[in-house]
Parts: C-alpha cells; sequence; structure tokens
C-alpha cells in the first residue's frame, strides 16, 4: 500500500500535482480515494428502493411498501444535517465509524423484523407491527453516512493546499466528479437491487448495502483525507471543517437560496421518475421506468464531468441561470412523446443539463458557508434533494392517479422553473458572495 493510500500516512502538506484536471485529484488525494468514495455511497441508493422492493414483497401490500420506503426518505432528510453537524463538531472520523456500524446494524434490523412480523401480522399500516418496521426504517434512514456530501468537504480542505489561483478550478473538477458519481449510484443503486432481488430474494440487496456501508464507509472514514478535516493548525483555526466552533455563523438566508435549488431538483427528479412510471405504464410496462429513467441519468451523469472544463469567467450564478433555463425548457418536451422510443430521445436531452446544474448548485453552498459549518450546510443541501424527491413523488403520482400521465408531467416543469427563477434570485442575491469562488 503506497504512503497515499495506507490510514497511517498524512495527506503531504504541499503536493506537487501536475497534469489535466482530473488527473490532479488522485495525486491530492490518493489512487484509492475516488473509487472508495463512489462504491461507499452505493447502499444508499440502493436503500429506499430496496425497502420498498422487500417490505412490499413480504406484506403483500403496496401501502405498506411505500410507507416504509417513505420513511427511510423521512429519515435520511432528518438525518443527515444531523450527521452533517457532528462532523463539524467531532470530526468526520469518529461520526462515519459510528455512523457506519449503527446503520448496517439498523438496516438488518429491518430486514429480520420484516420476515418476521410481516407476514401474519402486517395486514395494514395501523398493525403494531408494521409501526415497528416502520420505525426502525426510520432510524435506518436516519443514521445513513452521509458520503457524498462529507466527500465534497475533503475535496474543498483538499484545495487548500494549492496556489490560490488553482483552488477554483480544483474545486469545480472535484464537484463534478462528485456529481458524476452521484449519478452514477443513483442508477448503479436501483439497478443491483432490482437483478439481486429478481435473481435470489428480495432481503439480499439490504443484506448486501448492510456489508457495504459496515466495510466501505468505515475505510472511507479512515482514509487519510479524514484528518484534513479533524486536525487543528498551528494558529489555533483548523484545516478543514470540525474540532473548532466558528464564532462565524451561516447566514440561514443566504444557505436558504441553494437547498431551495436543491428541493427543486429533488422534486425534479421524483416528479419525472413517477410521471415517467406512469407513462411506461401505457405505452409499455412500468418495470421498464427504472431503465428508461436510467437514461436520463447516464446523459446528466456525462455533462457533469464537463464543469470542470467550463470557463472561470462564467460565475456559478450565471450558470445556475443557464442550467435552470434548459431544464425548464428540456422538461416541456415530457409532453410530446407518445412511444417509449420517442421518450428515450427526451430524456437523452433533458437530463443533459442536469448534472451541470447539480454541481452548480453544490458549489453556490459551498461559498455561502463558513468552513467550520460546510459539512452541515453540505448535508442540509443533501436532505433538500431527498425532501424534494418524496414531494415530488406524491404530487406526480396524486396526477397520474387522477388525471394520467401527461398532468404528472406539469410537476417537472413546475420545479424546473422555479429553479430558473430561483437561479435569477441567486444571480441578484448572491452576487458578491458567488464572486469568491473564482
Amino acid at each position: 500500500m503506497s504512503p497515499s493510500t495506507s490510514p497511517q500516512a498524512p495527506v503531504s502538506a504541499a503536493p506537487a500535482v501536475k497534469g489535466g484536471r482530473y488527473s490532479v485529484l488522485p495525486q491530492l488525494a490518493g489512487n484509492g480515494y475516488i473509487p472508495l468514495g463512489l462504491f461507499a455511497r452505493v447502499p444508499l441508493a440502493m436503500l429506499t428502493i430496496g425497502v420498498l422492493t422487500m417490505v412490499t414483497f413480504v406484506s403483500n401490500s403496496y401501502a405498506i411498501g411505500g410507507f416504509a420506503a417513505g420513511s427511510i426518505g423521512l429519515g435520511a432528510a432528518v438525518g443527515a444535517p444531523v450527521v452533517g453537524y457532528l462532523a463539524d463538531r467531532l470530526g468526520q472520523k469518529r461520526v462515519l465509524l459510528v455512523a457506519a456500524v449503527v446503520n448496517a446494524l439498523l438496516v438488518g434490523t429491518v430486514v429480520f423484523l420484516a420476515y418476521t412480523l410481516l407476514p401474519e401480522n402486517g395486514a395494514r399500516v395501523t398493525d403494531g407491527a408494521t409501526v415497528v418496521v416502520l420505525i426502525t426504517a426510520l432510524l435506518a434512514g436516519g443514521s445513513s453516512p452521509q458520503v457524498g456530501p462529507l466527500s465534497r468537504v475533503r475535496w474543498m480542505a483538499l484545495s487548500k493546499k494549492l496556489p490560490a489561483k488553482e483552488q477554483g478550478p480544483m474545486v469545480d473538477t472535484a464537484l463534478s466528479l462528485e456529481g458524476t458519481a452521484d449519478e452514477v449510484t443513483f442508477v448503479l443503486g436501483p439497478a443491483l437491487v432490482g437483478l439481486l432481488a429478481s435473481l435470489v430474494a428480495p432481503w439480499l440487496p439490504l443484506v448486501l448495502a448492510a456489508a457495504m456501508t459496515a466495510i466501505l464507509v468505515t475505510l472511507f472514514a479512515l482514509h487519510p483525507t479524514s484528518e484534513l478535516v479533524n486536525a487543528k493548525s498551528a494558529i489555533g483555526s483548523i484545516v478543514g471543517n470540525a474540532g473548532y466552533v466558528s464564532k462565524e455563523r451561516p447566514n440561514w438566508l443566504l444557505v436558504a437560496v441553494p437547498v431551495a435549488g436543491m428541493v427543486c431538483m429533488g422534486t425534479f427528479f421524483g416528479s419525472a421518475q413517477t410521471a415517467l412510471t406512469a407513462f411506461t405504464g401505457v405505452h409499455g410496462s412500468v418495470d421498464q421506468a427504472g431503465l428508461m429513467y436510467a437514461i436520463m441519468g447516464a446523459s446528466s451523469a456525462v455533462t457533469a464531468l464537463s464543469v470542470a472544463y467550463w470557463p472561470a469567467t462564467f460565475s456559478n450564478a450565471w450558470r445556475w441561470v443557464l442550467t435552470g433555463g434548459l431544464m425548464a425548457a428540456g422538461s416541456l418536451a415530457f409532453l410530446a412523446p407518445s412511444t417509449l422510443g420517442q421518450m428515450v430521445w427526451v430524456l437523452l436531452l433533458v437530463g443533459l443539463p442536469v448534472g451541470p446544474a447539480m454541481v452548480t448548485i453544490f458549489s453556490v453552498g459551498s461559498v455561502v458557508a463558513p468552513p467550520q459549518w460546510m459539512g452541515t450546510v453540505m448535508t442540509v443541501l443533501a436532505s433538500g434533494i431527498v425532501g424534494g424527491t418524496a414531494l415530488g413523488s406524491a404530487l406526480s403520482g396524486a396526477l397520474a392517479q387522477s388525471s394520467g400521465y401527461h398532468a404528472a408531467f406539469i410537476v417537472p416543469i413546475a420545479a424546473t422553473t422555479a429553479l430558473f427563477l430561483l437561479g435569477i434570485v441567486a444571480a441578484v442575491v448572491l452576487r458578491r458572495q458567488l464572486a469568491r469562488v473564482h
């Protein structure tokens, strides 16, 4: 094991980096960090759909399965900022080590309780057995290790080791990579659940997710980059974001702008997936919805990588306006297709600005948050996506049930329009703060 990847070896204080944008990242963080950060977040992407699949199968009730999946989402939305806050105060290493063990045990408990209590007793949502499963699912969601947001915090700490003129481009590159990693796991996680549940058993995806959490999140917690957000510097401040309570508090009114943007992004995701399910139910079969949705994720992941090469003079405020406007315009195309083949092209088109939009909003969040609150703000942004996804799914599902899939597609159109308007607000209200990025 090389010094750059050994858990005992500190990251170099002044690394000599060279090469292209993305080749610089492993030189700063170590060769194993990027794949570790990618696979350590896969269990979280498996959790909601895994619980939905397993509980629905065991209880023979779509309602109970939906409530269980909703409990996971609600727990994650509430618990993520708590994990981020604790990481800011106590350090990522300790918080992630505890979260890895607790979450793995709770996910395993959900599986055990579901198979033990629901087959005979889970006939109604109000049954005591069902309530126990739902509460355990809520706790499992709340204890989810927030690898993606906390990885972004580490990259921001790593950027401080570079000359000032290189820090902005490096953050753009790292956040582009993180956005792509999120998109990949959003596709990979549900695909793994579907494959394992259909070929073996519905409990297997969740057992695998628990094992991956226990092993991979522990390795992520022990990675040398965690020291960047734990250790105090010689002047009494910190290198990264933890162990020191800053006198500078976040301006939560400013933070609310990117959080609202992430709620819009989540609403778009949840409503598009639900409306797409209704669309495939009419023009194909509902089990094709996941594959169709993955098409949009694929185009989004590719364009997220491109943000690293966007000109530094193109500020994050106007990037938000551009990507939000393109998403709003593209979402109108959801109303046009009448066949699955036509929808494939629409999904490819609509997905193009999605990845850059997510990267941009995370960048905005990194600017409005003081360094010692970075983990909290990053996880609040992630919670915005989770909460928005639940909102979008509920709204779109109700419209699909009552008025058909065309009505359901109104929700992602409205969400992207709101995202575009928020971009204009960001360009005006956050102009001074966003100018610091470059």
